[in-house]
């Protein structure tokens, strides 16, 4: 018989004013930064490509997807290499800055709750606010940041 999961490992990903929460299923890699080759024309929050794996990958600022001012880079700053969860643009990998080292965790329906404490606009890749402990990180919605990829470039694989 198929056992039934109850704690799924996760990463706390620091942003400038917040944290995300992510599946660790969701994580190729986390690697120290490099400076992006910038794409002409994208939106600002496409901060260009980075080398992983031997390929060109798209890096975005989780920030910058919401609307907000993207934050300098620091000694701190790291890649996170996420899994594409969709096709778009024959997309399979793509970097997210992180403000920090992201923390694994475990997590499960005894230390996560829903917090509808803040509403986000429609737009936002911001799935909800979740509560664990001390901590209200955000579920972020990878979809829609692999759909502003799609829509706002056109990435090739190489």
């Amino acid at each position: 018989m198929a056992e039934r999961v109850t704690e799924i490992y996760s990463l706390l990903v620091p942003l400038l004013d917040g944290r995300l929460i992510v599946p660790r299923a969701c994580v190729a890699e986390v690697v120290g930064y490099q400076a992006p080759t910038e794409m002409p024309g994208a939106p600002p929050w496409y901060l260009g490509t980075v080398e992983w794996g031997g390929r060109r990958i798209p890096l975005v600022s989780f920030e910058g997807c919401c609307g907000q001012t993207i934050p300098p880079v620091t000694g701190r700053t790291r890649i996170v290499v996420l899994h594409a969860l969709s096709s778009a643009a024959e997309l399979t990998v793509y970097g997210l800055i992180s403000q920090g080292f992201p923390q694994l965790v475990r997590v499960s329906s005894d230390v996560l709750r829903p917090d509808n404490s803040r509403v986000f606009p429609e737009r936002t890749p911001i799935l909800c606010q979740v509560r664990m402990a001390n901590e209200a990180p955000w579920i972020p919605d990878l979809e829609r940041i692999e759909s502003m990829i799609a829509d706002e470039t056109s990435v090739t694989v190489e």
